[in-house]
Parts: C-alpha cells; sequence; structure tokens
C-alpha cells in the first residue's frame, strides 16, 4: 500500500516561503504530473515528499507497507548523489578530456555501487561491499531504458539525455513504492521520450505510484492527475481528462522591447566572413568513434538548427567551437577565419566571440555563486567566482540583460536558491551579456516553462535580427526553434546525414 496526505503544510527555504498551505492526499494507484511557471515551487514540493526539507507548519503522514525511507525515492536530478561520482565529474571540460573520462567510473560501476575513489591505481587496495544490484535486475532496467550498451563507459562520457536515463536507472534498481521524477523528459531525443513514456507505464503497471514536475505539454500516458501549482500555492487539481481539455492559457509573459533589446546594438567582433569552417573533424574516445569526418562551414549571420539523438556527438562538436575539447588540436578548422592554433587564435580570443548556454554549463556552474556575478562572469568566459573589476557599462548591462530575461529580482540571490528554470534563465543572460557575435544556445529552454519558452524564442529572434549576428542553436523540440533559423543541419553517430 502506498498513501500520502500533506495537510496545511508550509515550507521555508533559507529566507523566503517557497510553499504555502498545501493540502494534498496522493492515493494508492494515483499517478499524478506537477505543473505551473517557473519558480513557483514544484521542485521543492518534489523535495517536500521524499523528506529532503524539514515543514515549517502543517503535517505529512505516509501509509507504506515497510520503512518511508525505502518506499519513495526522488530521482537525482545532477550528480550530487554520490561524493565519489561528485568527484569524478568535478569541471565542465571534463566530458571532454579523454584521461579524465578513463579515471572516471563506468555507468556499471555507478549503478551496482562498485566505487572505488577517483585516482585509484591499484583496484585491489580497495575492498568493496558484495553489490546488492543483481545482474538480472541491472539488465532488465538497462533494457527499460536502453542503456545496456552505455553500462561499460565512463559515466563522464554520456550525452545529457543518456546522463538523465543513469540517473532514472539509479532510482528504479532501489524498487521504490512511488518515484518522484523532476523533469524527466528535458534533454531526451524523440526516441528516448518515448522510451520513458514506455518504461514509466510499465513501472505504473506493476504499482509504482508515479509522480513527477513536467510540463503541461508532456504529460506521459500514465498519469491520472494533475496538480498546477503558482506562487508556492496549489491553483487546481484535475483528473487528466479534464485537464486536457482545458483550453490553453495565454501567455502570462509581456511582448520583449525590441528597441531596448536593439539597443544591444551589433557586435562589437564582426571582421570576419565565416563564424566556423571545419574540415573532416575527427574525435575518438578509446573505441568510441564520436565525429567521423565531419565538415560544416557557418557564413557570418547565418542561423542554424543542430540537431541529433542523445549521443550522436552534437555537445562535442560544439566543445570544438568553444575550445573546451583537447582533440581541437588533432583537427583541421577556422574560427572566425583564424585557422586553429593560429596568430590571434587563443582560447580566450575565442571565448571572448561567443554566447554559450549548455546542459553541461548548468550541471557543473559553481552553485554558490551569487546571480549578478554568475551573469557578470559571462564577461570573462569564467565559472567561478572571478575577481575582474567591472566597468560602469558592463554593470549596466548586467541588469539591463537580467530585467529582459526577467530575473532582476533574483540578482542579488545565489545561484543555489534558484528554482532549475530560474537558473536556466540565469545562464541564458551569462550568454548574451557581452552581446557576442556567436550564440551557441545548446538546448538553452530545457526546463523553462511554455509561456517562458515562448518569451525567449522572441528574444533570440529579436538581437538576432543583425546579419552581425552568428546563431547555432540546438534542441529535440521543433516548437523550441526560434523563428529566425533557416539553416538546418543533423547528425548521427558523429556523422551528417542531413543538411540545408
Amino acid at each position: 500500500m502506498s498513501d500520502i496526505k500533506i495537510q496545511e503544510v508550509s515550507i521555508r527555504r533559507f529566507d523566503a516561503v517557497i510553499l504555502q498551505n498545501i493540502n494534498w492526499h496522493i492515493q494508492e494507484s494515483e499517478n499524478w504530473a506537477i505543473i505551473g511557471p517557473n519558480g513557483s515551487g514544484k521542485t521543492t514540493l518534489l523535495e517536500l515528499l521524499s523528506g529532503k526539507w524539514p515543514i515549517w507548519k502543517g503535517t505529512i503522514k505516509y501509509d507504506f507497507d515497510g520503512p518511508t525511507r525505502d518506499s519513495i525515492e526522488l530521482v537525482a536530478n545532477d550528480y550530487n548523489f554520490n561524493k565519489i561520482v561528485r568527484a569524478g565529474a568535478e569541471y565542465y571540460q571534463q566530458r571532454f578530456h579523454a584521461y579524465e573520462a578513463d579515471r572516471a567510473p563506468t555507468v556499471r560501476a555507478i549503478l551496482t555501487n562498485q566505487l572505488r575513489p577517483i585516482g585509484t591505481v591499484d583496484d585491489k587496495s580497495v575492498t568493496l561491499a558484495p553489490s546488492t544490484v543483481t545482474e538480472t535486475a541491472l539488465q532488465e532496467i538497462g533494457n527499460l531504458l536502453s542503456i545496456t550498451h552505455l553500462l561499460d563507459h565512463p559515466f563522464v562520457t554520456l550525452s545529457n539525455g543518456e546522463t538523465r536515463r543513469m540517473l532514472l536507472a539509479i532510482s528504479l534498481l532501489k524498487n521504490p513504492k512511488v518515484l518522484l521524477l523532476d523533469n524527466p523528459f528535458a534533454g531526451l531525443d524523440v526516441s528516448s521520450r518515448e522510451v520513458l513514456r514506455n518504461a514509466l507505464e510499465t513501472l505504473s503497471g506493476k504499482g509504482t505510484n508515479i509522480v513527477l514536475v513536467t510540463s503541461s505539454t508532456e504529460i506521459p500516458p500514465c498519469i491520472t492527475h494533475v496538480l498546477e501549482i503558482n506562487e508556492g500555492q496549489i491553483a487546481a487539481k484535475h483528473g487528466v481528462t479534464e485537464f486536457l481539455q482545458i483550453p490553453t492559457k495565454p501567455n502570462f509573459l509581456p511582448v520583449p522591447d525590441s528597441e531596448k533589446l536593439k539597443s544591444f546594438g551589433n557586435p562589437i567582433h564582426q571582421d570576419f566572413e565565416y563564424a566556423i569552417a571545419m574540415r573532416n573533424i575527427n574525435v575518438r574516445y578509446n573505441q568510441d568513434q564520436i565525429l567521423d569526418n565531419l565538415s560544416w562551414k557557418i557564413k557570418k549571420g547565418e542561423k542554424w538548427a543542430l540537431s541529433g539523438p542523445n549521443g550522436s556527438g552534437k555537445s562535442t562538436l560544439l566543445s570544438i567551437i568553444t575550445a573546451d575539447n583537447p582533440q581541437r588540436f588533432a583537427n583541421d578548422y577556422d574560427l572566425f577565419d583564424k585557422k586553429r592554433g593560429g596568430v590571434g587564435a587563443s582560447i580566450w580570443d575565442i571565448k571572448q566571440k561567443i554566447g554559450h548556454v549548455s546542459p553541461e554549463l548548468h550541471l557543473y556552474f559553481p552553485k554558490n555563486t551569487p546571480v549578478f556575478k554568475t551573469i557578470a562572469s559571462g564577461f570573462f568566459d569564467a565559472t567561478g567566482v572571478f575577481f575582474r573589476k567591472l566597468t560602469p557599462d558592463q554593470i549596466s548591462k548586467v541588469h539591463e540583460v537580467a530585467a529582459l530575461l526577467h530575473v532582476a529580482d533574483l540578482i542579488e540571490k545565489d545561484f543555489s536558491q534558484l528554482s532549475k528554470g530560474q537558473q536556466r534563465l540565469v545562464l541564458l543572460a551569462r550568454a548574451l551579456v557581452k552581446n557576442p557575435p556567436l550564440l551557441l544556445l545548446d538546448e538553452p529552454c530545457q526546463g523553462l516553462d511554455v509561456q517562458s519558452i515562448e518569451y525567449f524564442k522572441s528574444i533570440v529572434d529579436i538581437i538576432c535580427e543583425t546579419d552581425e549576428r552568428t546563431l547555432i542553436y540546438v534542441s529535440h523540440y521543433q516548437h523550441e526553434i526560434p523563428s529566425c533559423v533557416k539553416h538546418f543541419i543533423k547528425i548521427e553517430k558523429g556523422k551528417v546525414v542531413e543538411q540545408a
């Protein structure tokens, strides 16, 4: 039996009340989707169910056959679930470094909890307790989530979507009665989303209760009820059939101020004909060919959409452009008309011309950085605390971009105090703040609500009106691609399969 009853619960997080007067009864055989705008308290509500946050007011009662801690499981959103895994993924560029990849635990070691400290030279020097995960269970969950072929890969080499499936597998191997998921479809390609929908359907059929935070447009078939939350309070409860018949609500965000956005002006760096010219790019990790003789040319001012399934090599391709991948030295390409390794082509010269956001950057970004410094770090391409003095114009730009992306009221908070959606908007502000000639937006709308996605697309359309701005936009969702995009490239298994 699984039954959870929340009565008049309020939660304080840091110095603010995040949830207020929550009354909610989750009964056996019910599966719930939690929806609402960014910053409304959705993730905190999941964490309340899992017991992560102390209750400030009210009560929560669990009725399980067995210990509560063994019955309810919140799927990890990042690598903080284990200190050894966290140590194996301690900086952003690590995914693209072969040496560190060899040192990192494999997916199998993580799923079976056979983890040796990072840097262990002699495996016999560390005694591990026998795994409680059987090979049968490992194969069953691996097949369910289509990750069996990844079991012996170092986890830091996984794509964003593959990582999310691995994190779900960790929780499923514990056989919880209630499974809590925070935006599980974010970052998954079409095939992976179908795998996840089928997996949730299978789990529900076996008696697992599903509670997930998701978009109103991504509600899986297993869901029976929908909970709407807004500003920390329950706005409505629906049966799923009733909810799907409700007309779409109008956009609550204002139309972007095009004049303010145009005040950004043209990028400072304009003296190039081609932003990118790649010739037969190859990247290999051990026996895995990630990029395979890939060529791609982008003229200044072109707007491109880059697509491909999880693990196709998209992030690795972008890491060549951003100079985060050490294998760039073994390849032949030009950035901003300057040959790789040539005069004026240092890593910092390159990064000064690129505004970049990605799921990996979000995953590794230091969480204790104040929002103001997070945005301002875009001027210096730093991910930690920086000590350079800002000019009055730079300070003004930070506040200007924060206002345009509706995060101005968060400017004095720490990055860690924000919701995942708010964090993504702050990183988008960081990418825009220096007004770069090349915007490289890798799944920029991941974790944003429907209204925020439309608002952000309209911002991208306006700032990309100029022929001096080049754009590479990555998304698994066609509806997330801005209308300014006119060129498309698709890669699979490291090769270009479509280009227009």
